[in-house]
């Protein structure tokens, strides 16, 4: 992520708060931008505080705009996810919720991203079974890649059978513009939300990271007062808020630092890792 403005005046530095003064039980992650590296990775020494976290019976949680088989591959000792942002809530390794995008809105984003010429346009259907794409050129696979280890491409996505978990829209020039402008219609019924520079999704109207968040609460009999989050763009704002101890990168959205209580370093100089290390002492 690029840097941002300068931080929000409600949002506190990390090292405000005291060590190991809190009880933290549930630790609830964003991945790009927050968790991983540049290059997509989880940094060093994660491996060491995971085991940390699990000793200690703290529940670590991957929160993403990632479907849930990328989100198992990726953390394959793991068994608890909020995957698609929020429409998909997996725990104890069975899917404990999902939110649905009606076939009919489906299609009618399908069709608006076809029609669309301001910019180049990608779109994924996210299916519970997996991901579809009709897109098939190198560049755009190559991003899609990224996100979707389970995926089929198909001739037309209309005819996707799948229940829908979200519509994924790629801009490869910004997306925030293509969502304020063919999606202004759609964000009265559905969720829309940016989630990156390049990413937006269309969701159930009440699908969001902070749903799954709460589910996973009431499933592990864990509270907003021992729960910590960390995120560092728009899709995270309902994920900050169903924690006590939110953070926001400092690399995040300016309207994110608006929404945390504290400020975490950047992803790219180990924050998440930094800020567990000092909250369990």
């Amino acid at each position: 992520m690029t840097s941002r403005p300068a931080l929000a005046p409600s949002a506190a530095p990390w090292q405000s708060i005291e060590p190991a003064a809190h009880d933290v039980r549930l630790v609830v992650c964003d991945m790009d931008g927050t968790l991983l590296t540049q290059a997509g990775e989880l940094p060093e020494g994660f491996a060491a505080m995971r085991a940390t976290l699990r000793e200690r019976g703290i529940a670590f949680v991957p929160a993403s705009g990632r479907q849930h088989a990328t989100l198992a591959l990726m953390f394959p000792e793991d068994d608890s996810f909020v995957a698609d942002n929020g429409s998909l809530v997996a725990h104890e390794g069975r899917v404990i919720g999902t939110s649905l995008v009606a076939r009919d809105a489906v299609r009618h984003v399908i069709e608006l991203a076809r029609a669309y010429t301001a910019s180049d346009l990608g779109v994924v259907v996210c299916g519970v079974s997996t991901a579809y794409i009709e897109r098939t050129d190198p560049a755009f696979v190559a991003e899609v890649d990224k996100y979707y280890a389970s995926l089929e491409v198909v001739e037309d996505l209309t005819l996707v059978a799948d229940d829908v978990l979200k519509v994924a829209i790629f801009d490869f020039d910004d997306a925030e513009p293509m969502a304020a402008t063919m999606l202004r219609d759609v964000a009265q019924t559905h969720q829309v939300v940016v989630s990156s520079k390049h990413w937006v999704d269309v969701m159930h109207p009440e699908a969001n990271k902070g749903v799954g968040v709460k589910a996973l609460q009431a499933a592990l009999g864990v509270g907003p007062a021992q729960t910590v989050a960390f995120g560092d763009y728009l899709n995270d704002l309902e994920l900050l808020d169903a924690a006590g101890l939110s953070f926001a990168m400092a690399n995040a959205h300016p309207e994110v630092h608006a929404r945390a209580r504290y400020v975490a370093p950047r992803n790219v100089d180990d924050g998440v890792l930094r800020v567990l290390a000092h909250l369990l002492g």
